[in-house]
């Protein structure tokens, strides 16, 4: 799993009939501090994200193990909006 931050969407009229109905985001990659990194990912919303949140994604194979993403072609998911992350007791984020 990765953490990150929505930072825009993707719109793509022409896809597989598979992702027909997807929503399409660009997550950047954030450290535990919530710092941004320079690394974006293009994943499909299974939870109803939004541009600004932080944002769970999973990639691989493990992104298809979702209801939404299922037998789709799809290499990254975001499968859950972050509320808080806590480090050796420290809250770095709460939402």
């Amino acid at each position: 799993m990765t953490l990150g931050k929505v930072v825009g969407t993707v719109v793509a009229t022409r896809k597989d009939e598979k992702l027909v109905g997807s929503k399409l985001l660009i997550v950047q990659e954030s450290n535990l501090d919530g710092n941004l990194l320079s690394r974006y990912t293009v994943a499909v919303d299974a939870v109803g994200a939004g541009i600004g949140e932080t944002v769970l994604t999973a990639a691989g194979s493990s992104a298809r193990q979702t209801n939404t993403t299922q037998d789709k072609p799809v290499d990254a998911v975001i499968m859950a909006i972050v509320d808080s992350v806590e480090v050796h007791g420290e809250i770095r984020y709460r939402k």
